[in-house]
This record gives C-alpha cells, sequence and structure tokens, in this order.
C-alpha cells in the first residue's frame, strides 16, 4: 500500500503514508480540479470557518518592517509567556511550580516539533502504541539513535491500557520514553482526569518520559471538561519526566499558521531549541504574532465550548449513518474528530481497508485505510497481515455539508456493491 518516491544514489525511499497517499491518489482522481464534487473524509484538520458560539476568525494580520527578521529558534518571548500563562490557569492554579517562558518552545507545526524532541533523544527504548497517528512510523525511523517498541492495544478494551498494563510495559520492555497521542487518532480514545493522572505517575515513579500529543485536546465529548493536559498532574515543572506539545492547528482550528508549542521540563526546552538551530531555524515571527491574540484562557475555552457543541453534532451524525451502512463503531469516539470503523460485515468488496478506500475514490469519497495506523518504524515486525487490515479511519473534521455529501456517496456505493 505505500509507496515510494524515486531516490537518487546515497539517498533511501521515503514512502507516502497516510494522509500524504490517500490525497495523491485522490488527486491523479481530479480531486483537486472538482473539489467542490468530493467528500474528503480523510482529512487531519478540521473546518476553519466561523463557528456558533466561537470567536471571530482573523483575518488580518498587521506587523511592522521590523517583524521580517528572524525570530528567535525557540520562539518569541511574548508568545512563549502567553503558553506557559495559559496552562499555568487551566490547569495548574493551585499548583506551587509554574511553568514560565523557560518551559515553552514554540515550532512551526506539530510534526516539526514532535521532530525537534525526537532528534534529542538518547540511546534507548521508545515505546509507541497501536494504533495510532501515521506521522509517529518515519519519524520513530529518522534518526536511528533509539529503539522504537511496539505496544498493542485492544478494541474490547477500547484502545486503552490501565495504570497496571502500562507500568508492566514500562518495566517489562524497559522503556525510557513513551510518545502517544491523547485523544487518540484514530480510535479517539481519551485518558482523562484520574485515569490520565495514573500514567503520569507511573512516568515519574519509574523515570521514563513520557511525550503527549494533546493536539486533539480540546475535542472532548460526553465529559463536562473543556480540555485536557497532563500537565496539570504535574507536580514540578523542571523535575517531572513529561513532556506535551500542542498549538493552534486543531484546537484553535488555523491549520495554516504552523504555530505549534512544547512544554516541559527547561532542560527539555533547551534540548528542543539547540536541535531547532539545526534542523528548522524557528517558527515565523509575523504568525507568532498572529497567535498572540488567540493564546489565552478565554479564546481558548470559548473555542473549546464550540468545538464540543458542534463537533460533537457531526460526531453523532457520523456514527448513525456510518452504522445504519453497517460499519461498526466499537468504541464511540471519546475525543478528536474520527470515527474508527471495521469494515468487515459489508460486502466481499469493500470489506477491508484498502478495497473500501479504492473503491470510495471512485464515488469521490476519501477515507484513509486502517493499515496506516499499524505503526511498524524500520518495518522491523514481520510482514504479516495487519491487524488494522479491516478499518478505516472516516473524519468528521469537515463542514457538515461535504460530510453529509460524503455519507450519501458511501451510502450509495455499499448498496451498489451488495
Amino acid at each position: 500500500m505505500k509507496e515510494s518516491n524515486s531516490n537518487l544514489p546515497g539517498f533511501r525511499k521515503v514512502p507516502k503514508t497516510g494522509v500524504i497517499y490517500v490525497m495523491t491518489k485522490a488527486a491523479e482522481l481530479g480531486f483537486k480540479k472538482e473539489r467542490e464534487l468530493w467528500a474528503n473524509l480523510g482529512q487531519g484538520a478540521p473546518e476553519t470557518g466561523q463557528l456558533e458560539g466561537a470567536p471571530e476568525r482573523i483575518t488580518n494580520i498587521c506587523f511592522s518592517t521590523d517583524d521580517h527578521e528572524y525570530a528567535p529558534v525557540s520562539g518569541l518571548l511574548e508568545l512563549r509567556e502567553a503558553v506557559a500563562k495559559l496552562y499555568n490557569e487551566r490547569y495548574r492554579r493551585d499548583k506551587a511550580s509554574k511553568y514560565t517562558a523557560e518551559n515553552v518552545a514554540i515550532c512551526a507545526g506539530g510534526r516539526l516539533a514532535l521532530t525537534r524532541i525526537v532528534s534529542t533523544l538518547a540511546k534507548n527504548n521508545i515505546g509507541h502504541f497501536i494504533p495510532d497517528y501515521t506521522a509517529y512510523e518515519e519519524l520513530l525511523d529518522s534518526f536511528g539513535s533509539f529503539l522504537p517498541i511496539p505496544i498493542l492495544t485492544k478494541a474490547n478494551e477500547n484502545y486503552a491500557l490501565s495504570k497496571e498494563k502500562f507500568e508492566q510495559e514500562v518495566l517489562g520492555r524497559g522503556l525510557s520514553v513513551a510518545l502517544l497521542s491523547n485523544p487518540t487518532n484514530p480510535t479517539g480514545t481519551v485518558l482523562i482526569g484520574e485515569e490520565l493522572k495514573s500514567w503520569v505517575d507511573v512516568g515519574i515513579e519509574h523515570n521514563c518520559t513520557l511525550i503527549f500529543d494533546e493536539f486533539y485536546s480540546q475535542y472532548l465529548y460526553d465529559t463536562d471538561k473543556l480540555s485536557l493536559s497532563a500537565t496539570e498532574f504535574v507536580e514540578d515543572v523542571n523535575k517531572d519526566p513529561i513532556i506535551i506539545f500542542d498549538g493552534l492547528t486543531k484546537n484553535w482550528r488555523y491549520p495554516g499558521f504552523r504555530v505549534s508549542w512544547t512544554v516541559g521540563p527547561k532542560s527539555m526546552i533547551e534540548a528542543v531549541g539547540s536541535a531547532g538551530s539545526f534542523i528548522d531555524g524557528g517558527c515565523s515571527r509575523v504568525m507568532q504574532i498572529a497567535a498572540l491574540g488567540l493564546v489565552n484562557k478565554e479564546i481558548a475555552d470559548k473555542e473549546a465550548s464550540s468545538l464540543k457543541k458542534h463537533f460533537g453534532k457531526k460526531r453523532d451524525v457520523m456514527i448513525s449513518r456510518l452504522e445504519s451502512m453497517g460499519v461498526v463503531i466499537e468504541n464511540k469516539p471519546q475525543g478528536a474528530f474520527y470515527c474508527w470503523g471495521d469494515l468487515s460485515n459489508l460486502p466481499e468488496s469493500i470489506n477491508t481497508g484498502t478495497k473500501f478506500f479504492k473503491t470510495a475514490l471512485e464515488h469521490k469519497v476519501i477515507v484513509v485505510p486502517g493499515l496506516f495506523f499499524d505503526i511498524n518504524p524500520g518495518n522491523r515486525r514481520p510482514d504479516r497481515s495487519s491487524r488494522m487490515g479491516k478499518f478505516a479511519r472516516f473524519s468528521f473534521g469537515p463542514e457538515i455539508k461535504e460530510l453529509e455529501r460524503g455519507l450519501n456517496a458511501l451510502e450509495k456505493m455499499i448498496q451498489s456493491e451488495t
């Protein structure tokens, strides 16, 4: 399923995976030329227009000629201070230890933020979970300075691990680091409250650094909470081995801004800044200036409240429609904006993620085959059928009009294959 670009002498082939692969295939069939006729239920970005109850969208950015200069590699001091303040006000009001600008690094997007972090890892075992975000696969194989260790999660356990099982993985596999998205892409599983605290406690007790990808942390359903963060359970911000990264892409719905941040111990932020000096050189000064008006508790909470209502409705529409078509949603997503659908009850011609994806393209609908989320850095695991082969990821990120257009097309497709 994965395709690689042709390589010149001395270069390795880099595969197209996940959303990159499916969008390339869709483009070959006219997606870019006939965008209004398609439904992109494979997209990893939320709709970006005005939502009811949400803050007004930014449409203009003002800056001076001095702002054409480079920004500091670790980000503008004002934005770093604003991020630290946001986490202190949201999650650490009762904590003596507070985040400061020294605990924050700004970066040009989530992938780059994670690349900076991963580039600093020493020779050790790093745990990652299956299924999880497709981009982790190549990233965890890119530097060769550590050993990625897969940790399987099960559908009948809601793709989650108890504190006891997670602790067993940390101790039994000798993990020094664990990486996970929370809420999880693609299953919508959420670690929250005491369950999230128990994981943080394991990391602190056993000196295992936990890296939380919190890019969907404001997409929460069936809970009164507006947002979540592992930073809520950190006691000492400069000692406890907890790192989170987030940004404007999903939770503020500004994917084109390419502004993200990493929050963690001061020593880690210094390392991330050093890595940024040779990896990317720093985030755009202009986009950081634009971000300054967004990164505060009032705006964030208002956006989160709107997301809960708006995306919660779209989630329910998608689940209802997919289940009526015969797609099984074993675990109702509690976070993010994806449905993880089991296709095995559908007609044989479309009962795997790959077959469903290829047929859906013919009906101008894009989904992502589940096998892309079976993270296998370096292809070290044996070539055998993926546990994720019968699944597909369906996104309810698009506007409701596009969502319903895609679901209508899929319903006709399934009926025609029956």
